[in-house]
């Protein structure tokens, strides 16, 4: 049996039935689409899903700072204002 990742559940039946409501109901919480009582999909808020990619991102721009962090070494020193 799969482990399901959310408090909220509902069957594709369910879904294809009232997605609006089904949405309202789960209060901005992720929900498990189920087919045969197994999670096929996860349903979830466009804002919950704009902050999932934000985390991704700022979580890639960390890694290139910290590899970045190693070419300090050859780095050339240079003054604004000469800019």
């Amino acid at each position: 049996m799969k482990l399901v990742l959310a408090n909220c559940s509902a069957s594709i039946s369910e879904l294809k039935r009232n997605p609006s409501a089904l949405i309202e109901e789960a209060d901005g919480e992720p929900i498990a689409i189920l087919n045969h009582n197994k999670p096929t999909a996860y349903l979830i808020p466009a804002e919950t899903y704009e902050e999932l990619l934000d985390s991704i991102e700022d979580y890639q721009l960390g890694i290139i700072v910290k590899e970045r962090q190693n070419e300090k070494i050859s780095a050339i020193a240079v003054d604004l204002d000469e800019l």
